[in-house]
């Protein structure tokens, strides 16, 4: 039930895009082709969960330090570096997905999905803001962080994919000049976060 609950919370409930509105650049400039979509999901996908591996611990030591008040700054420094290796990797072995990407993917280091899944499972950010470490009902552990930061990636994956097939759709119709474009996908974006709405009325408590 703990894992059910922590799937449905990272990926449909409180999904990054649709719920918490986050990643928002990458998710409008990458989802014009469902195959760059897909690679730009699965790369986020694998930064967030390497970056909550990581992060988790380095927060426990910031804390056993006095010096907590970094944690952001040293959140981004290994995003960074996380998300250089992987420019790397792709270019290497996909050069076609690293040109479909294009600025996009290094702009995964500022992706503010995979800091907030860094915050949020390392209990970084004020209490006032989110009852942190709480996630479905269930106290994220570090091994629990790294389930929500899978899903969490996951649900990010799936925002895309959704995204990226309802614009390849759209292209084919044949609408208003003032619709074309942003609007559209704009509408389109917020019909699709509505659906998942649905998923908030979901209790794990029994």
């Amino acid at each position: 039930m703990s894992f059910l609950a922590i799937m449905v919370t990272a990926a449909f409930s409180s999904n990054f895009v649709f719920s918490q509105t986050y990643g928002i650049c990458p998710f409008l400039g990458v989802s014009k082709q469902t195959k760059s979509a897909v690679g730009m999901g699965a790369a986020v996908t694998v930064v967030m969960v390497i970056a909550t591996m990581i992060t988790y611990p380095i927060y426990q030591l910031l804390l056993a330090a006095d010096v907590a008040f970094l944690e952001i700054l040293v959140f981004i420094f290994v995003i960074a570096a996380l998300v250089q290796m992987l420019e790397k990797f792709i270019k290497r072995f996909s050069p076609p997905l690293y040109n479909a990407m294009g600025i996009y993917l290094p702009l995964i280091t500022t992706n503010c999905a995979v800091l907030a899944v860094c915050e949020i499972t390392s209990n970084a950010l004020a209490t006032g803001l989110w009852e942190m470490n709480i996630v479905g009902g269930v106290s994220l552990n570090f091994g629990w962080s790294i389930v929500y930061a899978l899903f969490g990636g996951l649900g990010f994956l799936m925002a895309m994919v959704i995204m990226s097939g309802m614009r390849e759709n759209i292209n084919h119709l044949n609408l208003p000049k003032s619709l074309q474009g942003f609007p559209i996908t704009m509408v389109t974006a917020a019909f699709i976060a509505m659906a998942f709405y649905v998923f908030t009325f979901i209790n794990f408590g029994g």
